[in-house]
């Protein structure tokens, strides 16, 4: 029972009687009486009796829910058209009627059967079975038609009743149908829309950018067929609407029935609903649309600020690293260019900053909906744009004042070796007179108008000036330089008084007495020159040193105090130099190897972290190698802590430092690898290096300096060996100058030369791999000996004479490579690689095979040439070296290729 009260009560419609219609035992033609009351026609049917109850209740109930309430309220007339039947078809219809009629009835008119017979017998049948019908109206028996008109109106009556209704039952069922569809279609669509603005309602707006555009289209496709369905309806409507007019547009004389008049109202009824349920419609999708861009648009937003964000968090960060404040002038100026080029850097990302947070506006400015998320956003961005602004002004000032205190600070100390080189070229034995007395107080007198300029004359101002950067270091070096220049001031002071006593007064001749004993005499003196300084006055330079490396403070220091110490010092001072030369070696060696962890560990591995892989630029996916080349390599040499062992083993044993070097002199040859590859790795980092990976690993990491200056480290590292060699092989010299035990002299020349062997290959090397047009394989050729450029003049004793003296007036610049089997001649060219420095490249042009070449070491009036002939002198290639030591290496190296194949041949 409650599932059928459960049930959709659906009234009856056309289509679910349509072949109960089509028989037309019953019709509403759409005459109404003069009431208005509706007329029900059941015109003559033959099979009347035989029509099932179910189909002819159908048929009378659906005739009768036609016609309007108010017309329906009224009352029905019945006509029941039995002329040419009998009196039991009229009697089985009045019973039918009588039983199964749904609605209210007026009048029932019967027309009698026309013959007489039967009109005598329904006369007489409807007298005695009147009541038996129970019907409460009046049942009126009428002879014709014209009797019939008498009731009722002509226009109100079909052409089969003699009136002049216009009625066609087939149209009638059509426009029924079409109807009863289109007001089906009118509540469908009205469902639809309904269903579809409830889920539109319930949507949770989605957390990202593009859900949020999968959900707009889906909403807007969606939005879209409905609004096709609306049209379709409408146009249906329309439609039909104007097939009801049609006999009015047709003819201006004919006229409606009121069911057809009512039919026009139900439609522009219908109509007028559906343009009530589009316009809500409408109104609900413009605002649901707008949510949903102000939804796309908020996800653009949060995208863009969290990337903004992460790139300003890294400027930051960066920016906060810059606490160094220098502690030089050079350190200062190459912290102000990093300072410059870090907000060159930051320009990008504030200009998005300050762009996104004027974007973030202009949607709380058009009512977004979401201003409480928006607002904060684009007052962090500004926060942040104005902290760094602010910040880096702040910097900027920090470090113009560091480097206005360090220039101070560096002409004071000027001031002070220009004033101790003045008061030491004072001659004693010239003071001694009271002219040269007077000449030397002149001079002392205009240097020191000199010391107003450096501004250091008040250390209580100095201080209040800078402070504000002065940490403890920078604190102690000017506190040192001001207590040297007040001791240079005193000695000032103290040379004054004396020069003043000579100028009053002549005094006897002092006899001048040198203030260190006489060097030795299988030494060179020192050589005295005259720096660049404040005034005219310079201090004096240090002791010449055949060495280039020995301007460093260590050595210059060694000897300065062993040359000033000839008994028994210079065992003892060189002694501890080579031990803080290890020492030296030792502590940068740790360091090395840390940042070489620290490149393997923070960026070469982070590229195979999957966190970090979508910040990977395409260009460098899998290039680990080329980028790093055998850095992992050289890491493991130097992290196995033989290596370091090794040196440290020589703290107490200054004399095992070659020995180390020599015996892991096959190690060390990884340094060629690795700057073999340098130039790829150069490449690749100038087209990859500002990616936000790098940024990323290196703000992890913690480091000043990019990546690409700590891949230079290896190539830094191997020079460092070259020169602490150099000074420890220079002080091992002079040491061996005072005593005559060589021991271990060998070992370390060897040594020197195994670093500098090493630096010579990775150099060689480097040209190597720029060799271009070679169609062989260089690595056949044997081990590459030597490299360099020469002009070179060819004569070939096939060609013409003219050719011939042509060819040895013009030399040709060429690079050559020397190999164990081959002699290249190359072609030197330079080009531009993407703005930055020249790159060398060597274009092939010739060769010769070491198996059949000849030399000839001297060339008549130029000591600089060699020649070197080909097949019995057919070919002869004249070559001049720059300088006659280049010459003598060449040939050296030449002669030795040469006598090997010879042993070998033998």
């Amino acid at each position: 029972t409650d599932e059928i009260m459960q049930q959709e009560i659906r009234p009856l419609v056309a289509v679910d009687i349509i072949e109960q219609l089509h028989r037309q035992f019953a019709i509403l033609s759409g005459g109404r009486g003069k009431d208005g009351a509706p007329i029900i026609t059941f015109p003559e049917f033959a099979g009347f009796s035989d029509i099932p109850d179910e189909d002819f209740l159908n048929v009378v109930t659906y005739l009768t829910s036609i016609p309007s309430l108010e017309a329906a309220s009224i009352g029905f007339i019945i006509i029941i058209d039995r002329r040419r039947d009998k009196w039991s078809a009229v009697k089985a219809s009045l019973t039918r009627i009588a039983g199964a009629f749904p609605g209210n009835l007026q009048l029932v008119f019967v027309l009698r059967p026309s013959r007489f017979i039967q009109r005598t017998i329904a006369d007489i049948g409807i007298k005695l079975y009147r009541d038996d019908f129970k019907m409460k109206v009046p049942i009126i028996m009428l002879n014709s038609v014209s009797d019939l008109h008498g009731y009722i109106d002509k226009s109100q009556l079909t052409r089969e009743l003699g009136g002049t209704l216009e009625y066609g039952h087939s149209q009638w069922i059509h426009h029924r149908t079409a109807i009863e569809n289109f007001a089906m279609t009118v509540k469908t669509t009205a469902q639809m829309l309904q269903t579809f603005g409830t889920d539109l309602a319930e949507t949770e707006l989605p957390n990202d950018v593009q859900c949020t555009e999968e959900l707009l289209s889906a909403h807007t496709d969606h939005h879209s067929k409905l609004k096709d369905e609306l049209k379709l309806a409408v146009k249906q409507g329309a439609t039909l609407l104007t097939c009801i007019r049609e006999p009015v547009t047709r003819s201006a004389n004919s006229k409606l029935s009121p069911d057809e008049l009512e039919n026009v109202a139900t439609v522009e009824r219908l109509l007028a609903q559906l343009d009530e349920t589009e316009k809500a419609f409408d109104q609900f999708w413009t605002k649901h649309h707008l949510k949903l861009e102000q939804c796309l648009q908020l996800r653009h937003f949060e995208h863009d600020f969290r990337e903004v964000k992460l790139a300003l968090d890294n400027l930051m960060e960066a920016q906060a690293s810059f606490a160094d404040i220098g502690d030089s002038v050079t350190r200062v100026e190459h912290l102000l260019r990093e300072q410059k080029q870090l907000e060159e850097k930051g320009q990008e990302p504030l200009e998005k900053a300050q762009s996104l947070a004027l974007h973030g506006e202009q949607l709380i400015q058009n009512n977004h909906y979401a201003v409480d998320s928006i607002r904060p956003k684009c007052v962090e961005l500004r926060r942040i744009c104005d902290d760094f602004t602010n910040e880096t002004k702040k910097k900027y000032d920090i470090l113009g004042k560091s480097l206005e205190l360090h220039k101070q600070l560096d002409k004071a100390s000027q001031w002070c070796e220009a004033g101790i080189y003045l008061l030491a070229s004072q001659a004693v034995d010239k003071c001694q007179s009271q002219e040269g007395a007077e000449t030397a107080l002149v001079e002392i007198e205009k240097f020191l108008v000199t010391a107003k300029e450096h501004q250091l004359s008040n250390p209580k101002e100095f201080y209040n000036q800078f402070d504000m950067i002065l940490t403890p270091e920078i604190k102690a070096n000017a506190q040192r330089i001001l207590q040297k220049l007040e001791d240079v001031q005193e000695m000032f002071d103290k040379r004054q008084v004396s020069l003043k006593k000579l100028a009053a007064k002549q005094t006897r001749p002092v006899q001048p007495v040198a203030p260190h004993p006489e060097s030795s005499p299988k030494r060179a003196s020192p050589k005295i020159t005259r720096p660049a300084g404040v005034g005219q006055a310079s201090p004096p330079s240090q002791p010449h040193c055949r060495s280039p490396y020995c301007h460093l403070p260590s050595a210059r220091l060694s000897v300065r105090t062993a040359q000033s110490n000839p008994k028994g010092g210079f065992s003892t001072c060189f002694s501890l130099i080579c031990s803080h030369i290890i020492n030296e070696l030792i502590e940068t060696e740790r360091v090395y190897v840390e940042e070489l962890q620290s490149i393997i560990e923070g960026y070469a591995s982070e590229m195979d972290n999957p966190n970090l892989v979508h910040l990977i630029p395409s260009a460098l996916q899998n290039k680990k190698e080329i980028l790093f080349g055998n850095l992992p390599e050289i890491y493991e040499f130097h992290n196995r802590q033989i290596f370091l062992k090794e040196i440290e083993n020589c703290i107490e044993n200054p004399e095992l430092l070659a020995r180390c070097f020599l015996k892991r002199k096959e190690d060390l040859q990884i340094y060629e690898k690795y700057c073999q590859n340098k130039p790829r790795s150069e490449a690749l980092w100038r087209q990859c290096g500002d990616s936000i990976f790098f940024q990323e690993c290196q703000r992890k990491l913690d480091h000043k300096l990019s990546l690409d200056a700590y891949l230079l480290k290896p190539v830094q590292r191997i020079t460092k060996y070259q020169l602490l060699f150099h000074i420890y092989f220079f002080l091992n010299q002079e040491m061996l100058k005072c005593s005559k035990n060589s021991e271990g002299t060998a070992e370390l020349e060897e040594a020197l030369a195994t670093v500098l062997d090493i630096i010579k290959s990775v150099n060689d090397s480097m040209h190597q791999i720029a060799i271009t047009g070679y169609e062989g394989d260089v690595g056949e050729l044997g081990k590459l000996l030597m490299q360099g450029s020469f002009n070179v003049w060819t004569d070939h004793k096939k060609g013409h004479n003219k050719v011939k003296d042509l060819a040895r007036f013009k030399p040709m610049q060429r690079h050559l490579f020397l190999y164990t089997k081959m002699l290249l001649f190359c072609k030197k060219r330079e080009e531009n690689t993407d703005g930055h420095e020249k790159s060398a490249s060597y274009s092939f042009k010739n060769s010769l095979k070491m198996s059949t070449v000849g030399i000839t070491e001297n060339v008549k009036g130029d000591n600089k040439k060699f020649e070197i002939w080909y097949n019995g002198r057919e070919e002869v290639y004249i070559i001049q070296a720059s300088s006659v030591e280049l010459k003598n290496t060449w040939i050296s190296e030449i002669r030795k290729v040469l006598t090997g194949q010879l042993e070998a041949c033998r």
